[in-house]
């Protein structure tokens, strides 16, 4: 749980999550990351930032912090061809493409993780054609901390059919193309098919291999 504690009694103590420091035209960001130890030189700039008290992180035993509970989901999400880092920030990880190919997901498996209280996960639609390093979703936990019992739930629903995200990669083949049309065949108009779908051929890896009009 978070214990709330006067900013005077936080010196020594972990900071549980980060800090922001708006500064409206110059800066955006985190002051303090989570983890942070605050120190005496600290105190004066977090009273400038407002911070008249600050929360420190107790856990029991069935409780999890929210990077630790993110980096549970994301591997029971992750399928061959799914990386991830275990670098989560405020409690989310980013799921890549390990490769080219076409992102493939378990909507069934998704929409039932997605209705455990307390996580999240949002992918590309299914089916789409990703590249190596795409991001391709997105996992969370949602309060800092959490009972371990929901996230244990999530990810078992998550392994219980396979993994629900994956990139498969596309099978090469070699194309024919067959154009049709009496203003084509004739040589009345230029072909503009066949520059185009050989170009899209290409761009999964294939090649066209003849083209008949």
């Amino acid at each position: 749980m978070l214990k709330k504690i006067e900013l005077t009694d936080a010196v020594g103590t972990q900071l549980a999550h980060d800090v922001t420091e708006i500064r409206p035209g110059e800066f955006k960001g985190a002051a303090f990351h989570k983890g942070h130890t605050v120190c005496n030189e600290d105190l004066c700039r977090l009273q400038k930032m407002g911070k008249n008290h600050l929360y420190v992180i107790d856990l029991e035993d069935d409780e999890i912090h929210e990077d630790q509970a993110a980096s549970i989901l994301a591997d029971a999400l992750a399928g061959d061809g799914i990386v991830w880092k275990d670098e989560p920030r405020e409690g989310k990880i980013k799921l890549l493409a390990e490769k080219d190919g076409l992102f493939a997901v378990n909507t069934a498996s998704l929409a039932a993780f997605n209705m455990v209280d307390e996580v999240m996960c949002a992918t590309l639609h299914n089916h789409t054609l990703v590249k190596k390093g795409e991001l391709v979703a997105a996992t969370r936990a949602i309060p800092l901390t959490m009972k371990r019992a929901p996230i244990e739930r999530a990810a078992a629903i998550a392994r219980q059919n396979g993994a629900v995200l994956a990139v498969k990669s596309i099978r090469k083949a070699k194309v024919g193309l067959v154009i049709t049309g009496n203003e084509v065949s004739h040589g009345l108009i230029e072909d503009r098919f066949a520059p185009i779908l050989t170009e899209k051929v290409k761009a999964l890896g294939s090649q066209v291999a003849g083209v008949a009009f």
